[in-house]
């Protein structure tokens, strides 16, 4: 399969923010706390928006942004665990707000954390078979409907937002990533319904499952194309916790300075976690045209993938 490009970005978070003094007022923690064990400051919470709100005007930006004709979308995928009902899928209803083709076949895929690595494989793959040449991929998350806002140790970490981008093929380039999966329900899960129908989880040994699997992942992505970690300007990890991110740094050796870290400003926010930091790389002109981002993920499940896109 040929490289992914991405033609255009765009993001979206909702209209409240929910700082680290707001959760003070709530249950028995402090800005202090909070940000010393994850480097939050802030996260983004939705009051009347939903999870398809943020997820329509983030592809709607990153649609425009592209330059990209409506006739020559081929697919739509939205990677999220919150949708806001079973079915119709999302995407569906982003195809439809964009006023997209028949031909663009839309579903959703749920990989948790890593959900927008493991679309924009997905998307890769269909693309590779021909057809329209571009495809839609967002990442979108509610997360605040699904947490337990007593347990101080994991509600302060998550937030609401939506990431896209608008890729195609390179073809002057192969594909080189990774992905795969281990099957654990008891470090991180969530029921669908019912009284505990929050994220329960296991903060410790996410931690170091997270640091293990996503430092291999780069570690084999990067030997795989060849290159070394003093390549790339910049290395996307899924924004989950600075401290895991830190580590992957200090276990591939690498500056920090090439880490690029906004989990500071919107928590974890899920599979929209990566696809955000893009955005704000490239709204902040700290990429060029032909440049390679490695981005790596870890998520529920467990999930986890690591691959190289380029600008």
């Amino acid at each position: 399969m040929n490289g992914i490009q991405i033609m255009g970005t765009g993001a979206a978070v909702p209209s409240r923010i929910m700082t680290n003094f707001d959760w003070a007022k709530i249950v028995d923690t402090n800005d202090e706390w909070i940000q010393s064990r994850s480097g939050i400051a802030q996260r983004y919470f939705c009051e009347n928006e939903s999870n398809t709100d943020l997820a329509i005007q983030a592809a709607k930006q990153a649609l425009e942004r592209s330059e990209v004709d409506k006739e020559d979308i081929g697919l739509v995928i939205v990677a999220t665990f919150t949708p806001d009902c079973a079915t119709p899928s999302m995407a569906c209803l982003v195809h439809e707000a964009l006023g997209l083709p028949q031909h663009a076949v839309a579903f959703d895929l749920n990989a948790a954390c890593s959900g927008f690595l493991y679309a924009m494989n997905t998307a890769g793959a269909i693309l590779a078979q021909g057809g329209k040449p571009y495809a839609l991929v967002v990442g979108s998350e509610k997360i605040s409907g699904k947490i337990n806002w007593q347990d101080r140790s994991s509600c302060i970490l998550f937030g609401d937002g939506a990431g896209a981008a608008v890729i195609r093929l390179n073809l002057e380039e192969q594909f080189v990533g990774k992905w795969g999966s281990v099957g654990n329900k008891e470090a991180l899960y969530c029921p669908y319904e019912g009284e505990e129908a929050y994220l329960h989880m296991d903060g410790q040994l996410i931690f170091k499952q997270a640091v293990r699997m996503m430092t291999e992942y780069a570690t084999e992505t990067l030997a795989a194309a060849d290159l070394k970690l003093e390549d790339l300007r910049y290395v996307v990890c899924h924004q989950a916790n600075k401290r895991i991110i830190q580590s992957v740094m200090r276990h591939l050796d690498g500056k920090e300075e090439q880490f690029y870290m906004n989990i500071q400003k919107y928590g974890n926010t899920s599979a929209a976690s990566i696809p955000i930091a893009l955005n704000e790389l490239w709204e902040e002109k700290k990429v060029a045209h032909g440049e390679k981002i490695l981005c790596v993920s870890f998520g529920a499940g467990f999930t986890f993938s690591a691959m190289l896109i380029t600008f």
